[in-house]
């Protein structure tokens, strides 16, 4: 029986850790996590928030994810929009589709769709 999840993986070009950091790190807040050496060679890089899990993994060619994403719990959904904006990432659909939820999504410097929500 499945229990939870551990993590959910987005894909991202060789040698963009930088850009990885800048915004998962830098812009969402998110806390980098050490790989464990031996999957440290192969580049990329991992961050939690809270109960969030993210591993960026290097893929090649690089493919971003335009439908499948992973759906963020946040507590400010106007102030990250402001903040995704500003640093040229806006919200490409913000909608409350889902009743009770407050939604929008964005993509990484990647390509990669990533959703954030608030109840």
């Amino acid at each position: 029986m499945i229990t939870g999840i551990d993590h959910v993986q987005l894909a991202m070009p060789r040698g963009r850790e930088g850009a990885a950091r800048a915004f998962y790190a830098g812009l969402l807040g998110m806390t980098e996590v050490a790989k464990p050496p031996a999957l440290a060679v192969r580049g990329g890089c991992w961050f939690a928030s809270g109960a969030a899990v993210l591993h960026l993994g290097v893929e090649e060619p690089h493919r971003p994810a335009r439908k499948a994403h992973p759906a963020l719990l946040v507590d400010d959904l106007d102030a990250l929009s402001a903040a995704l904006a500003a640093a040229g990432y806006p919200c490409i659909r913000a909608d409350d589709e889902i009743p009770g939820v407050r939604r929008c999504h964005t993509h990484d410097p990647f390509g990669n769709r990533v959703e954030f929500q608030q109840a």
